[in-house]
């Protein structure tokens, strides 16, 4: 993990974000990246493609606080800023910008919602090819994959997901790997017609200890199992698929979304 991606805004979760984002920089001596994206208030401004004066000066305060920042961590940065606030302009970059790190870090859509498209989150998830780090709208997180929880159902974008993650699971004092069973599907279909599958064999070879919990649910509900028993693990990062097949409002999606929704410790998601 060379390259990591911070987005930021004048929000009140934007320093959050960036603490977050400066620890794993140091933790893996990696490069960081400050992207300042926002809409603009001013829509004349916005339509122009120009930014507004209290765009300039937002965007100018937070470069201020992210070269501070970096500075006293003493970590390799950089500075990146859109030029205007269109918010397709603002999703569609910030997803493009998003293709050169190895970890976007972002925030969950919350009370600063009007600061950026309310689907930003999701169109970066789906579209830049990366992993995307949410971080939750409420709470501190001082450190994060010290305890990590990888929700597995052997789809392609749980391995994707998995794979995307191998330097945060590695480093990790406990990995544990949760399958919620709704049917076959996935490597309990497997385990009958080819040889025995085994994540945490996987994992093993790679460097990672885990154990693995299976938990009994019904497909209603089975999102609120898998939050609710993170909860009880005292997890600190959440790795997990999303799902977007035509978009997160999808069938498909569905349960990415409510991820999204409802989290309360930062979550890493790969498509």
């Amino acid at each position: 993990m060379r390259e990591i991606l911070v987005h930021l805004d004048d929000g009140e979760r934007s320093s959050v974000r960036l603490d977050i984002a400066i620890g794993l920089a140091a933790r893996f001596k990696a490069r960081l990246t400050g992207l300042f994206a926002r809409s603009d208030s001013d829509r004349s401004s916005a339509v122009a493609q120009r930014p507004s004066d209290r765009l300039l000066t937002a965007r100018a305060s937070v470069a201020r606080d992210f070269e501070a920042g970096t500075t006293a961590a003493g970590i390799d940065a950089r500075w990146w800023e859109l030029s205007y606030g269109a918010p397709d302009h603002v999703a569609s970059e910030t997803a493009f910008c998003a293709r050169y790190a190895d970890l976007v870090v972002m925030g969950q859509q919350g009370s600063d919602e009007a600061l950026v498209p309310k689907d930003l989150v999701e169109r970066t998830i789906l579209n830049c090819g990366r992993p995307v780090l949410v971080i939750p709208h409420h709470g501190h997180f001082p450190v994060v994959g010290e305890r990590v929880v990888l929700a597995w159902n052997a789809s392609r974008e749980a391995v994707r997901a998995m794979a995307d993650s191998r330097p945060l699971l590695a480093g990790a004092r406990s990995v544990t790997v949760l399958s919620v069973l709704d049917g076959k599907s996935g490597e309990e279909a497997n385990m009958v017609e080819v040889p025995r599958v085994d994540i945490i064999d996987y994992l093993k070879a790679n460097g990672v200890s885990a154990r693995l919990e299976r938990l009994a649910g019904e497909d209603v509900g089975k999102m609120d199992l898998l939050l609710s028993r993170i909860c009880d693990l005292g997890a600190d990062l959440i790795v997990m698929g999303a799902h977007g097949g035509k978009g997160l409002s999808s069938k498909n999606g569905a349960d990415t979304r409510y991820v999204l929704a409802h989290m309360t410790v930062p979550v890493l998601m790969s498509c």
